[in-house]
């Protein structure tokens, strides 16, 4: 599972680049640096956001996530926007829910480490939410069991 509490971008982001196989030339061209202030930002475990939404276009990734699966786990339940309060900011509706975040959240249910009433009420998270990935995770569970069944019995 990725270390969302500890991001360090330059490190996602030189991840991307490797993903995506992409060329230093096209970087530097695209980002108007020198290589080695690429590599500087590579180094760097927290970027400018006009620098870091460069990247995201570049590397066709939202680095901006990282913060906000940051955020979901991390911070405060008094600290997150709740749906009853107000104000002229911008409320997304996109589903924000990564796999890495539903398999932190079951495991902490697997383990015994919180409760799924801890985790709707701490985490905000819809109660048919919860119980829709609950459902999902225990048949692929059973799927992947099954498969393995068979090719062990194959065997």
């Amino acid at each position: 599972m990725e270390d969302f509490k500890n991001i360090h971008l330059g490190e996602f982001i030189k991840r991307r680049i490797e993903e995506s196989a992409m060329d230093m030339d096209r970087i530097t061209t695209f980002m108007n640096n020198t290589e080695g202030e690429i590599k500087e930002m590579l180094s760097s475990p927290s970027l400018d956001t006009v620098i870091l939404l460069r990247w995201s276009k570049l590397l066709r990734y939202d680095f901006f996530r990282l913060y906000s699966q940051h955020i979901m786990l991390y911070a405060p339940a008094g600290a997150r926007e709740t749906e009853s309060r107000k104000g002229s900011m911008p409320r997304f509706r996109k589903n924000i829910y990564t796999p890495e975040i539903i398999q932190f959240i079951l495991e902490l249910i697997e383990t015994g480490e919180k409760t799924k009433i801890e985790i709707i009420e701490n985490y905000r998270i819809p109660k048919t939410t919860l119980y829709k990935w609950i459902t999902k995770y225990r048949k692929k569970q059973k799927e992947n069991m099954a498969m393995d069944t068979i090719n062990n019995s194959s065997k």
